[in-house]
C-alpha cells in the first residue's frame, strides 16, 4: 500500500528551498557589489543565457536535498515513530509481542530498555491480578453458580435488564428461540436471542410493561415472591406461557435497594398442550354426541320391538338396525380409544432419551436379580426415544423376572436396533429384544398372556399391565422364535424420534454448558437514550462480518458466496453468537478464487441464494454497528442486493483498516494479517468468512483503547477520524 509522506518533510523541503534561493541571491549580490561596473556588466551578460542552467542545477540540488531528507527521515525519524506506535500497543493490548529491535543503534537500545520495562510491568501486573482474582473469586463463584444453575434448568430462562436487553440465557432458551425463528435453518434463532439483544423483538413491549407494573404493585404491598404471567402468540404461530419475576437492586445501589434492576422470563411453549386440549375436547364431543345418536336409535328400536303387535318383517328390520348401531358404536369406541392413546400417553412425564442409555439402565436393574446372567448384544448408539423411562424399565424387568422364575431362564441378552415403519404404525421404530434360548417349543406357549397380567407390586409395578405401558407409549409387544438360531425373544417395538432436536441439545449440554451466555455488566446500562454517534465505543453492540465472493468486482457481476459474522457486546467477543452461511451465487466460481477461499461449486449447489440469506443476516445484525476490514468492499456487495432482497443496511459502519491507519499512520501496511501480527493475534481460518470476522473482531477490540488514547471515545468521533485517512478514498 502507498505510504503517507510525513508533512514535516514538506516543510523542511520548503525551508531548504527558501534558504538555498536566499543564499544564491545573496552570493550573486555580493559578487556583483565587489566588481567594477564594467566587470559587473560582463558578468550579467555571461549569465544572461545561462540562468536556465542555474535554475536547473538548483532544482537538481533540491532533489538531492529531498532524497537526503527522506533517507534521513527513514533512518532517524520513522523508526522512532514506529517504535512509539508499537510501544503504545504494548501499553494497551495485553499479550502483544515484544518490540522489534530494528533501526539505528539508539532506537534498538530504547526498544530493548522498553521491553525490559514492560516485562517488569507485566510481572507486577501479574501479582496485582493474582490478588484481585483472589479477592474476586467469591463473587465470580457466585456468578458461576447462578449461571450453572440457570444453564442446566429444563425450563427456558431469559434474564433482561430494565431496557429489555438480554443479560443471561440458558441452553433451553437457545433451543426454544430456534424453534420460534422464522429462518431456523439460516439464523438458527440467533436473530432473536443474544447478549445485549432486545427481548422486544419477540414480545410486545406492552405485555412486558404490564407484567412489570403488576410486579411493582405486589412489591409495594410487601409480597414475598411477586411475579406475573401472561400467554402470547409469536409471529411464527407458537403459543408461549411466560412467567415474569423481578431482579431487585442490591443494597447500597444508587437506585435504592429493592427497586427493579431487571426481570426474569421463564418460557414454556404450550402450543402442543393447547393442541392436545383441543384434541381431547374433540374426542369427548365425538364420543358423547356420536354415542347419544346411536343409543337413541337403539332405544327407539327396542321400544318398537317390545310392542306385541309388531310383525316379523318389522322386527327383523329393527333387529338389523340394533345390530348396525351396536357395531357402529363399538367401532367408534375402538377408534376413539386408539386416538386417545397418544393423548393419554402425553400426560405422562415423557423425556427424550438415548435408547442405549435406556438399555444400560435395564441391564443395571437386571443385574440385581439373583441367578440371572444378563449380556448386551448389538445396541444402536444413535437411536432416540421419547419415553417415561421408569415404567418401561419396570415392564422389561417384570418380563425378565417371570422368565427367570416361571420358565427357568438363567441367561438373557438385550439387543436394540432401529427398524422401518410396519403395519398401521407409521414412522421409524426402535426394537428392543429380550432374548433367551428356550428348552423347547412348550417353553414359549402362553407367554403372550403375560402382557395383560397386572404387574405385581413386588416386581416393581402396580396395577398396570405391560400392554398398558406399551399402549401409552404407542408401542407393541410380541413373542417370537427364530428357528435359524434357536432363540426366542420378547420384542418391544417403540416409535423412534427424529434426532435433530436431541443432537442439537446434546453438545450444548456437554461442551457449551455455559460458555458466554451471560453478561452481568449489562445490568449497568443506562435507561437514558443517546444519539448513537454520541455513544461510547465501549458501550455499543457490534456485528463484525466478512464476505467471501466470486471476485472483486461487485458492479460487474461478482456475487456473495459466504457470509460470516460474530458479535461484540459490552466490550466482549461472543464467539458462540455467530452467523455462518454459504450462498448459492447462481453463477460459476472462478478457479483462481477457489484457490483462495476453497469454496467449490459443489459446496454451494444446494445452499439458499442471497434473497434468503441476506434477510436472515439483516435480522442477526439488527440494532448493532457493522464492523469489517476494508468495509467499503463488503458494503458495496450488500448495497447492490438491497433491491433484490428488500432489506436495507443503513447501520453505522466502522472499518478496521481505516481505524488502524488512524492509530498507526507510520506503519507501511494495514493488511489484516499485518495488523493481527502487530497485536499478537493468531490468524486461524483465514479466507473463510467467519474466520476473518473473528480475527477482525479481535483487532477491533485492541484498537478501541488506542483510539481512546488519541481522544477518540465515541462512535461519531471514530467515524469522523476514519473519513480523514487516505484509505477512506477507496471506492468499489
Amino acid at each position: 500500500m502507498r505510504r503517507r509522506i510525513d508533512p514535516r518533510l514538506w516543510w523542511l523541503l520548503a525551508g531548504a528551498a527558501g534558504v538555498s534561493l536566499a543564499w544564491l541571491g545573496v552570493t550573486i549580490g555580493l559578487i556583483a557589489v565587489t566588481l567594477e561596473p564594467e566587470a559587473r556588466a560582463r558578468m550579467l551578460d555571461l549569465l544572461g543565457d545561462r540562468w536556465g542552467f542555474v535554475g536547473l542545477m538548483w532544482l537538481f540540488g533540491m532533489m538531492a536535498i529531498a532524497w537526503g531528507l527522506q533517507r534521513a527521515f527513514d533512518v532517524w525519524v520513522v523508526p522512532w515513530r514506529r517504535l512509539a506506535e508499537e510501544a503504545r500497543v504494548l501499553l494497551t493490548a495485553q499479550g502483544a509481542p515484544a518490540l522489534r529491535e530494528r533501526g539505528p543503534a539508539e532506537v534498538r537500545q530504547v526498544a530493548r530498555l522498553f521491553n525490559q520495562l514492560v516485562q517488569q510491568r507485566e510481572a507486577l501486573r501479574a501479582q496485582v491480578d493474582e490478588r484481585v482474582r483472589e479477592a474476586a473469586r467469591g463473587i465470580e463463584q457466585e456468578k458461576s453458580r447462578l449461571a450453572a444453575l440457570i444453564s442446566e434448568l429444563p425450563q427456558s430462562v431469559v434474564v433482561c435488564n430494565l431496557n429489555g436487553r438480554i443479560v443471561l440465557y440458558n441452553n433451553r432458551a437457545r433451543l426454544q428461540f430456534r424453534a420460534l425463528s422464522q429462518a431456523p435453518m439460516l439464523a438458527g434463532g440467533a436473530e432473536l436471542i443474544g447478549l445485549g439483544r432486545s427481548i422486544y423483538t419477540v414480545f410486545e413491549p406492552a405485555l412486558i410493561a404490564h407484567a412489570l407494573e403488576r410486579i411493582r404493585q405486589r412489591m409495594r404491598r410487601g409480597a414475598a415472591h411477586p411475579s406475573a404471567q401472561f400467554v402470547t402468540a409469536t409471529r411464527g404461530g407458537q403459543l408461549l406461557r411466560v412467567q415474569v419475576a423481578p431482579v431487585r437492586q442490591v443494597e447500597g445501589s444508587a437506585d435504592g435497594a429493592g427497586e427493579l434492576a431487571g426481570f426474569v422470563l421463564v418460557l414454556d411453549n404450550i402450543t402442543r398442550e393447547h393442541e392436545q386440549a383441543a384434541a381431547r375436547e374433540r374426542l369427548w364431543l365425538d364420543l358423547t354426541e356420536g354415542s347419544r345418536r346411536s343409543l337413541a336409535n337403539v332405544q327407539a328400536a327396542l321400544e318398537v320391538l317390545e310392542l306385541p303387535d309388531a310383525d316379523s318383517a318389522l322386527r327383523e328390520r329393527l333387529s338389523q338396525v340394533v345390530r348396525e348401531e351396536v357395531q357402529a358404536l363399538g367401532e367408534r369406541v375402538q377408534r376413539l380409544v386408539a386416538e386417545g392413546v397418544d393423548i393419554w400417553g402425553s400426560q405422562w412425564p415423557m423425556e427424550d432419551m438415548l435408547a442405549a442409555d435406556w438399555v444400560a439402565a435395564i441391564a443395571r436393574r437386571l443385574a440385581d436379580v439373583p441367578g440371572l446372567q444378563v449380556t448386551l448384544g448389538a445396541v444402536d448408539g444413535e437411536a432416540w426415544l421419547r419415553i417415561e423411562s421408569y415404567s418401561l424399565i419396570q415392564a422389561v424387568v417384570y418380563l425378565a423376572r417371570r422368565l427367570h422364575t416361571e420358565a427357568g431362564v438363567t441367561a438373557l441378552m438385550l439387543r436394540l436396533q432401529r427398524a422401518p415403519s410396519a403395519g398401521q404404525r407409521p414412522g421409524p421404530r426402535v426394537h428392543l429384544d429380550l432374548v433367551w434360548r428356550p428348552s423347547g417349543d412348550a417353553a414359549v406357549t402362553g407367554l403372550l398372556g403375560w402382557e395383560i397380567d397386572p404387574m405385581r407390586v413386588g416386581d416393581g409395578g402396580g396395577a398396570a399391565s405391560v400392554r398398558d405401558v406399551m399402549e401409552r407409549h404407542g408401542g407393541t409387544l410380541w413373542v417370537e422364535t427364530d428357528t435359524a438360531t434357536g432363540e426366542a425373544f420378547f420384542r418391544l417395538s417403540l416409535p423412534a424420534i427424529e434426532t435433530a432436536e436431541s443432537a442439537d441439545a446434546a453438545p450444548l449440554a456437554r461442551t457449551e454448558s455455559r460458555p458466554e451466555y451471560y453478561d452481568f455488566d449489562l445490568f449497568r446500562s443506562s435507561a437514558a437514550t443517546q444519539a448513537l454517534d454520541d455513544a461510547p465505543l465501549t458501550a455499543v453492540a457490534y456485528t463484525v462480518f466478512d464476505l467471501e465472493t466470486t471476485g472483486l468486482n461487485p458492479t460487474e457481476g461478482d456475487e456473495i458466496i459466504q457470509i460470516g459474522a460474530t458479535r461484540i457486546v459490552n466490550g466482549k467477543l461472543l464467539r458462540h453468537e455467530s452467523f455462518e452461511q454459504l450462498v448459492n451465487p447462481r453463477r460459476s466460481i472462478p478457479r483462481e478464487g477457489i484457490l483462495i477461499h476453497g469454496i467449490t461449486p459443489e459446496m454451494v449447489a444446494d445452499q439458499p441464494d442471497i434473497t434468503q440469506v441476506l434477510p436472515a443476516f439483516h435480522a442477526f445484525a439488527r440494532d448493532t454497528v457493522l464492523v469489517a476490514h476494508n468495509a467499503a468492499f463488503d458494503m458495496r456487495f450488500l448495497q447492490l442486493k438491497e433491491r433484490a432482497t428488500g432489506v436495507v443496511f443503513d447501520h453505522p459502519v466502522l472499518d478496521t483498516l481505516l481505524l488502524s491507519a488512524v492509530v498507526h499512520p507510520a506503519q507501511p501496511s494495514h493488511r489484516l494479517e499485518e495488523i493481527a501480527a502487530r497485536f499478537g493475534i493468531p490468524v486461524i481460518g483465514r479466507h473463510t468468512a467467519l474466520g476473518d470476522a473473528l480475527v477482525t473482531a479481535e483487532v477491533f477490540l485492541r484498537l478501541i483503547p488506542l483510539l481512546a488514547e488519541q481522544g477518540i471515545h465515541t462512535l461519531g468521533q471514530a467515524r469522523r477520524a476514519s473519513e480523514r485517512t487516505y484509505y477512506a478514498r477507496l471506492t468499489y
